[in-house]
């Protein structure tokens, strides 16, 4: 893993202008490799105790990054974490180096790399947020469309085709909204009223991932969950301005609330983010995020950074030899 050179600290490939993290890091030998030992360190009262340590697995763009990540780091550290700081490889990875020796991991940025590494981990009993099995589910619309209607959940009614032309009967009933079924960030998203509009569909190898549309009432419901704790944003899809990516924060409704609740709880996962859109009085889960950026959530990286705190403290006092399933 491309984190600096032998006898640096860990964390030194954290970029320069986050200074704060990589001085508080914490010193380890040979870091270049996710399965660099570990060092104890003694505290209070005589009693050798390992230190916290949480391994952020960020894209290449971290550097630029803009996102809360930076500052959650910082507090991190500052609580006396270690943070390691796992860019993609720069250069060829040897599998069997790949330890988890971190009490915790944080995938953020999910590029294809990042999840393979955060796959490889999951096979070597590492502890994830999000678990791997989950962020693969969530990663795909079809398979996350499925489960959250399972769940009774409310959604809009979904269809999956293996050309776009496939869905043209169903714009008998209305229009339909057409992503990229693994895509993000709004990416690709676009509503289609006719054939014609349908046509333009790019038409590859992928599933082609649709639901009925609702017009929506107002801006979009952000629904926050950080462990107990939920937030809710209002935010304007697609967002144009910086004010608008910020969004206005409200207090969700109990509806609302429970809503996000049962998504959560069809996961297993009490860290996530929910799209909400309500069309004619009725609410509808549109999207549902395993890595949620909490924009818009005030004090949003002292909420983070507590929650992952709390996750590597019971990853730690997990029983020796404990594995993931």
């Amino acid at each position: 893993m491309d984190c600096g050179q032998p006898g640096e600290r860990r964390g030194a490939c954290v970029p320069r202008r986050h200074a704060t993290v990589r001085r508080r890091a914490g010193r380890r030998p040979r870091a270049t490799r996710l399965g660099a030992p570990r060092i104890a360190t003694t505290a209070r009262g005589g009693r050798d105790m390992k230190p916290l340590r949480i391994g952020f697995l960020v894209s290449s763009r971290y550097a630029q990054s803009t996102s809360h990540v930076p500052p959650v780091m910082r507090a991190l550290a500052e609580a006396g974490v270690v943070v390691d700081v796992i860019h993609p490889v720069t250069r060829a990875l040897e599998l069997s180096q790949v330890r988890a020796e971190c009490d915790l991991y944080v995938l953020k940025k999910m590029s294809r790399l990042s999840l393979s590494l955060a796959g490889a981990l999951h096979t070597r009993g590492a502890v994830i947020v999000n678990p791997y099995p989950v962020t693969v589910a969530l990663r795909d619309k079809i398979v996350t469309a499925k489960i959250l209607e399972s769940a009774g959940v409310p959604t809009p009614t979904a269809y999956v085709a293996a050309h776009p032309q496939e869905l043209a009967p169903l714009l008998d009933g209305g229009p339909l909204i057409v992503k990229p079924y693994q895509g993000s960030d709004g990416v690709g998203v676009r509503v289609v009223r006719s054939v014609a509009q349908l046509a333009s569909v790019r038409d590859g190898r992928d599933p082609v991932f649709a639901q009925r549309y609702h017009q929506p009432e107002g801006r979009d419901r952000k629904i926050y969950v950080v462990g107990s704790q939920l937030f809710g944003v209002k935010k304007v899809f697609p967002a144009r301005t910086d004010e608008e990516r910020r969004g206005e924060p409200f207090t969700p409704s109990p509806e609302l609330r429970d809503i996000a609740l049962r998504c959560g709880r069809a996961f297993g996962i009490d860290f996530f983010g929910v799209d909400i859109i309500e069309s004619k009085g009725m609410p509808y889960v549109v999207d549902m995020c395993s890595i949620p950026g909490c924009g818009g959530v005030p004090d949003a990286p002292r909420h983070l950074a507590s929650y992952l705190l709390e996750a590597a403290e019971r990853a730690a006092r997990r029983p020796q030899g404990w594995r993931v399933a």
